[in-house]
C-alpha cells in the first residue's frame, strides 16, 4: 500500500514539472505593453504672459488751423477756439488785431523793446500792448494771482478773457455769422486803437489762411 502511494506521488510532481517546463517564457513584447501609451515630458521653466495696458486713443474734433501758421499763432487760435470763438472770420479779425499790435511777441515793450513786463517803462507791453494804467499794471496783478509769468503768451491770453474790456464784446465775438468789417467794429472797442494800420489786412489773410481740420482734443 505504502508503496503504491509512494509511485502515484512520484507521477504527479513529474505531471507537474512536465507542465511548467512547456510554459512560454515572458516576451519583451508583452513587457512593452504595460507601458503607458504617451511620453512623458519633464516640465520646463514657467513663462509669464506679459499684460500691456491699451490706453484708448483721445477722441478727434474738428478745429481751424492756420496754414503757415508759427507756434505763437497756433497756440492762439487753439486757445481762442477752446474759449468758444469758432468763426472764420471772428478768429481772423483777433489775430489781424494781435498781429499788428505785436506779431504775438507777448514780451514786446512799445518801441520794439523784447523785455520782461518788469522791465517795460513804456507804457504798452505785451500781445496787445496793454497800454493805460490800469490794464499794465492790472497784468501783473493778474499773474501774480494765478502764479503765472506777465511776460508769456499762456498768462496774456487768459488775463485778456479777463478783462471788462474783452467781456464786454466776447458774446458777439461767438456769435457767429458776421463779417470782418462787423468784428473789426468790435475789436475797435475791444483794444480801443487810434490807428488802424493793417489791421484789416491781415484778419483777411487769416481768413485765408484757415482750414478745417480734424485733432486730438
Amino acid at each position: 500500500m505504502l508503496k503504491n502511494l509512494t509511485n502515484v506521488t512520484v507521477a504527479l510532481l513529474g505531471a507537474v514539472a512536465t507542465s511548467a517546463a512547456t510554459l512560454p517564457a515572458p516576451s519583451m513584447a508583452t513587457s512593452s505593453a504595460l507601458q503607458p501609451p504617451f511620453a512623458i515630458v519633464p516640465e520646463g521653466p514657467t513663462q509669464e504672459t506679459e499684460t500691456k495696458e491699451v490706453v484708448p486713443g483721445k477722441p478727434k474734433v474738428k478745429r481751424l488751423l492756420g496754414q503757415g501758421c508759427n507756434t505763437n499763432e497756433s497756440r492762439t487760435l487753439e486757445f481762442l477756439q477752446k474759449r468758444g470763438i469758432t468763426d472764420k472770420n471772428a478768429l481772423a479779425t483777433i489775430m489781424g488785431n494781435i498781429r499788428q499790435e505785436s506779431t504775438f511777441v507777448p514780451n514786446i515793450c512799445e518801441g520794439g523793446a523784447r523785455v520782461s513786463y518788469h522791465q517795460c517803462r513804456s507804457g504798452g507791453y505785451g500781445l496787445i500792448q496793454f497800454t493805460n494804467a490800469p490794464r499794465f499794471y492790472g497784468l501783473g496783478k493778474f499773474a501774480a494771482r494765478i502764479g503765472g509769468d506777465p511776460s508769456t503768451l499762456d498768462t496774456q491770453l487768459q488775463y485778456i478773457m479777463h478783462e471788462s474790456d474783452w467781456k464786454m464784446i466776447e458774446t458777439q465775438m461767438k456769435t457767429p455769422g458776421k463779417s470782418i468789417n462787423d468784428y473789426m467794429r468790435l475789436a475797435r472797442k475791444w483794444i480801443r486803437w487810434g490807428h488802424t494800420g493793417a489791421r484789416v489786412d491781415f484778419a483777411y489773410n487769416y481768413s485765408n489762411k484757415l482750414v478745417l481740420a480734424e485733432v486730438s482734443s
